[in-house]
């Protein structure tokens, strides 16, 4: 095969610009590119509220089935279903939403803003963090390779002082938000001197709670009509489902129920982009366990849930679990599995050992005995339920910005690229021909529409060779062939791959088992399942 090395040197930029200044790019190539658009633009768009456009419902469905298969394929006893959005508001009377599901609210009088109060302060101890790692940053130009980061972190006074005040603002934080004492939390806020990012003052009223949850109406007359709520998560449709799924499926604990569907929150605070939204998409899992061996399941499934991430390749060093300082009122153990995004670490997935407190109270508000008869035990109980749940929009966005590269090339020239997984890319395969005549266009056409049964591919032969790269390089595509004067003779084409740009010349019989090899999900789910 020849090879030609189009250019060999990358300089990736993207370290050179504040994490401000990438998100901002990414926002905008988002926009650009036909991944996301603001909801109902031509209305000066809907707060929150955002449009998956061709590229972007690509990218989307792809996670999804990823995450769809490393369930169903991979475990024998985890099953699928779907439930309905609305459900009988007693439902949410049960889960606690309609009492406990609150965020703290807290208003500055000055700029008329709104904002979560927890969300304040987790900002103020990420400030702490951000001086501690810039301490290190200097320390680690100024001393090159002797530098000792741990020693450093350990003895130096900026870094210990400023360690001393993130963790007392924790202790006092953590103890507020266990206690619920919302004045607490208010007198954080001003004992630490924390401003409006609007008005840049401190004038604060009292923090309240504020029910997350939308409702509407059901019925023909106003008169007959029922309060329904839109589903604040998935997990409760899996639920009051357990029972049909076990008995007519013949399942036996332990077992799960894994669904994909639109959940809807009504945020105080919406914002960063796609990572927080009033209507957003789940994937959650519950896997129903024996009493007494829910926290064994908890510790695998986080296990199995973080190599789901990590195989994607995107950076082991972007991913941490993060352990709740204040558990759900039915919680016994829960983590976070949190990403590197650029405005910091962020949640992606929650990994929850709920007990048996959801399957308990819809037993006693339903009067429906929702136990399961454990033949190898001789008894019934209500099953433990460990949940995975994760937001498709924020796996989205960490993705995104994973993969968004700007990159200075050797010969002068810049690009931007996304290094999407070729798994999740939403196009597998650009085809072009050199040029639009001498019989070209219609060998290419003739290339892509035998390979379009396999994956997704696009056709393209307006402007330069170069031009029509770049653009595919901007979509992550991570393979492209051109069609040449030689390939009417010889039967090969030139591959050119997105991420190193070398560019090779293989025979078309060669393509469909190149390319499948490094698009198919089966390479991502054997890392799961490997160990």
């Amino acid at each position: 095969m020849q090879i030609i090395y189009a250019y060999i040197k990358i300089l990736d930029n993207k370290d050179e610009m504040t994490q401000e200044e990438v998100f901002k790019k990414l926002i905008s190539h988002c926009k650009e590119y036909g991944f996301v658009f603001p909801s109902s633009e031509i209305y000066d768009g809907l707060s929150a509220v955002y449009d998956y456009g061709q590229m972007g419902v690509e990218l989307k469905q792809n996670i999804k089935k990823y995450w769809w298969d490393s369930m169903i394929l991979l475990n024998e006893n985890i099953v699928g279903i779907d439930s309905a959005i609305f459900m009988h508001p007693t439902i949410w009377k049960a889960s606690g939403h309609v009492d406990a599901f609150n965020d703290p609210l807290i208003d500055n009088k000055d700029s008329k803003k709104r904002y979560r109060a927890d969300v304040l302060i987790e900002e103020q101890m990420a400030k702490y963090d951000e001086k501690i790692n810039k301490e290190v940053e200097k320390a680690a130009k100024r001393f090159g390779d002797s530098f000792d980061e741990a020693m450093f972190r350990q003895t130096n006074p900026r870094v210990l002082e400023n360690v001393a005040k993130r963790d007392e603002l924790h202790e006092r934080f953590a103890k507020a938000m266990n206690d619920n004492d919302l004045a607490e939390l208010r007198q954080i806020i001003v004992d630490y001197e924390i401003t409006c990012p609007i008005s840049g003052t401190r004038n604060w009223t009292d923090v309240r709670q504020f029910n997350l949850m939308f409702s509407t109406e059901m019925g023909s007359t106003a008169e007959g009509a029922m309060k329904v709520y839109l589903r604040p998560e998935t997990a409760q449709g899996i639920f009051v489902n357990y029972l049909n799924v076990q008995k007519t499926g013949r399942m036996r604990i332990p077992f799960g129920i894994a669904q994909i569907g639109k959940a809807f929150r009504n945020e105080i605070v919406a914002r960063q982009f796609i990572f927080r939204m009033r209507e957003f998409e789940q994937m959650e899992m519950q896997f129903f366990v024996r009493p007494g061996e829910e926290l064994k399941w908890f510790e695998q499934w986080k296990e199995t849930r973080m190599k789901w991430h990590k195989a994607l390749g995107l950076g082991d060093h972007k991913y941490r679990f993060h352990d709740h300082d204040k558990l759900a009122h039915y919680a016994n153990a829960a983590t976070d599995i949190e990403f590197e995004m650029p405005f910091g670490f962020k949640e992606v997935e929650g990994i929850h050992s709920r007990t048996n407190f959801d399957l308990g109270s819809h037993e006693k508000y339903s009067g429906k005995k929702l136990q399961y008869f454990d033949p190898e035990l001789g008894e019934s109980y209500v099953p433990y339920v460990i949940e995975t749940s994760i937001g498709v929009d924020r796996m989205f966005l960490s993705i995104m910005s994973a993969a968004y590269c700007e990159e200075k090339l050797e010969n002068g020239e810049s690009r931007v690229v996304l290094k999407l997984p070729a798994a999740l890319a939403p196009v597998k395969l650009a085809v072009f021909p050199l040029v639009k005549k001498d019989g070209l266009p219609d060998k290419a056409r003739e290339i892509m529409n035998e390979l379009k049964f396999d994956f997704k591919c696009m056709y393209d032969e307006k402007d330069s060779i170069g031009k029509r790269y770049r653009r595919q390089d901007a979509i992550g595509t991570p393979f492209c062939i051109t069609v040449d004067h030689d390939t009417l003779v010889d039967n090969k084409v030139t591959v050119r791959y997105r991420d190193t740009m070398l560019q090779e010349r293989i025979n078309i019989s060669d393509i469909k088992n190149l390319i499948n090899e490094q698009v198919s999900f089966k390479s991502l789910l054997k890392k799961i399942a490997k160990g």
